[in-house]
């Protein structure tokens, strides 16, 4: 017998158009550690064809944000539709399933619904050392076909170095190899392709998670001779910029300020690193496309692209995750529905990366569980110029540290507690590389106590 929780998340699963219509496929595309370092995005150097494609025949959505700027705390938040702090996985170590053991997740939705719900690669946080390919949470219960394809990472032959002194830690290291052979993600893109063919005449939900841009940034040296080292400038950041942050942001992962002690020639090394895996993953998410596009799938297939969080690039001498200012809040995210009015336009609205779960079961006519904590946003795919938000909500945990913040039309507003705590406001139209804190300013006391009031209300009051 099924117990009264069992029937209840069976119940909130169930479909709400008819078996008979043809149900739409989903191809969902993850980059791990991908910022909106894109030519779609405006990036004046980056090289993402494929990408900018996609972007092309989709709805882009240019304000979107995660909900911790970490891969394990932000998939799960986004694959479960629940709020980090309700889904309480607050770090890389911990299972959701602990929490939620009867938790219906996305793709779980889909697979309980008659879709063939498959995974390559990387969606839940892996997190293992040395070689990559044994997972540590993926969650079977969520898929049919669950495969994390191995991979050399750093012992992939080629050159390259480490670009940090001894002793910094998650440091700096690239890798140009003379192919793609033996790499994740290459054989990721290659199953999925295999898995298209298998099962293309039945509705499938696949999952195509890539590792890169993340660390180690490993690529062919094709695209590491896209961006010679001569033309790499470092971004600018003034003398004076971490002067009024507050001492518990720098204190949160401290080794990742300062360039983590990387001088000029090492800082073009790593920009170049990171577009250079961009690029090759960019290459790999065109194979996948045009193979569906070859096996006559795309018109009835809706594919969403996403990077899991924000990356920092030297913005404020800071590198990689694990902050709340813009550049590590903000994700790329790309949503092409066949058929949609919006398709080909930028969305300016508010999104969370929250929203993504019960955006698509509307968009394939399921129920999903009640207790989602985003709200659709199906509508902007048809106009995305109307509004939808009035913030965005992203937080972080690290040691004694707790950052909360929100982004709004206009402003990013964050709340430090531990380590003395604090406050930044930061105005995007006149300052969108968050350079001057206003929390620290007299003439911006309105505003800055708007902020407090929405942060307070929290997510729900925000909602459209």
């Amino acid at each position: 017998m099924l117990s009264r929780r069992s029937f209840l998340a069976a119940a909130s699963a169930a479909p709400l158009i008819s078996q008979s219509r043809k149900r739409p496929n989903v191809l969902f595309l993850a980059a791990d550690d991908l910022n909106t370092a894109l030519g779609c995005y405006g990036h004046p150097r980056v090289k993402s064809p494929n990408i900018d494609a996609l972007a092309r025949r989709g709805v882009l959505f240019e304000r979107a944000y995660c909900q911790f700027p970490l891969c394990g705390p932000s998939r799960a938040s986004l694959l479960t539709g629940l709020r980090p702090d309700t889904v309480r996985v607050l770090g890389n170590n911990v299972d959701f399933r602990d929490h939620h053991p009867n938790a219906v997740t996305l793709p779980q939705l889909f697979k309980n619904n008659g879709w063939f719900a498959a995974r390559e690669g990387k969606m839940f946080h892996m997190n293992v050392p040395g070689e990559v390919g044994t997972p540590r949470f993926q969650d079977e219960p969520s898929w049919n076909h669950s495969v994390s394809p191995p991979g050399l990472e750093d012992k992939t032959p080629g050159e390259g170095r480490r670009l940090n002194p001894p002793g910094v830690s998650f440091g700096m290291q690239w890798i140009a190899a003379a192919d793609d052979k033996g790499q994740a993600d290459t054989r990721a893109a290659e199953h999925a392709l295999s898995l298209l063919e298998e099962r293309k005449s039945d509705p499938f939900f696949l999952a195509v998670g890539f590792l890169r841009p993340h660390l180690p940034f490993v690529a062919p040296s094709r695209f590491f001779d896209l961006y010679p080292l001569n033309t790499i400038e470092p971004v600018y950041n003034p003398p004076d910029d971490l002067d009024d942050i507050p001492e518990a942001a720098k204190a949160v992962r401290p080794h990742l300020w300062n360039n983590m002690r990387m001088d000029t020639p090492r800082i073009r090394e790593a920009l170049r690193g990171y577009w250079a895996s961009t690029s090759y993953m960019d290459d790999l998410t065109g194979r996948v496309l045009r193979g569906l596009e070859k096996m006559g799938l795309a018109g009835n297939t809706i594919v969403v692209f996403w990077g899991d969080h924000g990356w920092n690039l030297g913005e404020h001498t800071r590198w990689q995750k694990m902050s709340l200012m813009e550049e590590s809040a903000r994700v790329p995210l790309i949503v092409a529905a066949p058929g949609r009015k919006g398709n080909g336009k930028a969305s300016q609205a508010l999104v969370e990366f929250v929203d993504l779960y019960p955006t698509l079961a509307a968009l394939c006519g399921l129920r999903p569980p009640e207790n989602l904590e985003g709200q659709s946003f199906e509508r902007l795919l048809d106009n995305p110029a109307r509004p939808f938000k009035k913030a965005a909500f992203t937080q972080l945990t690290y040691e004694d540290i707790t950052g909360r913040s929100i982004r709004t039309a206009r402003y990013r507003y964050i709340r430090w507690e531990g380590r003395g705590g604090g406050e930044e406001l930061y105005d995007h139209d006149k300052d969108p590389r968050e350079f001057t804190n206003l929390a620290l300013k007299p003439e911006a006391k309105r505003a800055l106590e708007e902020h407090r009031r929405i942060l307070d209300a929290g997510w729900k009051a925000a909602r459209a």
